[in-house]
């Protein structure tokens, strides 16, 4: 994601003090990986959403010298999920509110952008973002693309994580879920939570997932990240 001599060193909020962030944090943007804890299948970990928001913003910093990487929101909006032992969610109101509130103590910041790497997060976040806006704060989103029918725990995810902790991936346990496109399941899921579509908690088939393919898939992703970004970078000093 960057060029000349190769990624930067990544400004990490909780590296720094209050001195260093007071001389840099007007000319920088506040980057929150927002995740979740929920079930990812018999064959992944709980934390499959917030270690790719993190492995992306992480990217990021390293690649825009405007940005301080601020600790991930480990908890989102899963309760979809909670027919599935383990999954732990805070609901959509809470986690709406969470944002906003830090949000506006980011106001020492130039901007806040939340990157996301959980789909149930997408309503709270964006309204967050758009409160946040109304506020007269600088707030921006960003989440990746995904396939409809390759929506949780299928081939995509547990590629990605085959190449960002393959030690954390049981690929002798992974088996088909549900492969019907999303919107076709989004009805029955509404009534039952993803228990009533997918027996083991997957919306995809993770067999013959590899971790070159999830290093191009982070690839892509990151990229597109990058050029999101650069609609959030902080104006000069001075103008």
């Amino acid at each position: 994601m960057s060029g000349g001599d190769g990624p930067r060193r990544v400004r990490r909020l909780g590296e720094l003090t209050w001195p260093e962030v007071a001389a840099l944090a007007g000319q920088s943007v506040l980057v929150v990986p927002v995740g979740s804890t929920e079930q990812h299948g018999p064959h992944l970990p709980f934390t499959v959403d917030t270690e790719i928001a993190q492995a992306l913003a992480e990217r990021l910093a390293a690649a825009q010298e405007w940005v301080v990487l601020a600790p991930p929101v480990h908890y989102g909006s899963s309760g979809e999920h909670a027919g599935f032992p383990g999954t732990l969610s805070i609901g959509r109101a809470a986690t709406e509110l969470l944002l906003t509130e830090l949000g506006r103590s980011a106001d020492a910041f130039a901007a806040v952008a939340f990157v996301s790497g959980h789909g149930g997060n997408a309503v709270p976040v964006r309204r967050a973002v758009a409160r946040l806006r109304d506020e007269g704060r600088r707030a921006h989103f960003w989440e990746p693309a995904g396939d409809g029918g390759d929506s949780h725990a299928g081939r995509a995810e547990t590629s990605a994580m085959l190449a960002l902790r393959p030690a954390a991936v049981h690929q002798e346990r992974a088996a088909a879920g549900e492969t019907r496109p999303l919107p076709a399941l989004l009805p029955q899921l509404r009534r039952g939570g993803l228990r009533a579509v997918t027996a083991n908690g997957v919306l995809g088939d993770p067999r013959g997932a590899g971790a070159g393919g999830g290093r191009e898939l982070l690839d892509s992703w990151a990229a597109s990240l990058l050029t999101a970004s650069e609609a959030w970078r902080p104006p000069a000093p001075g103008h």
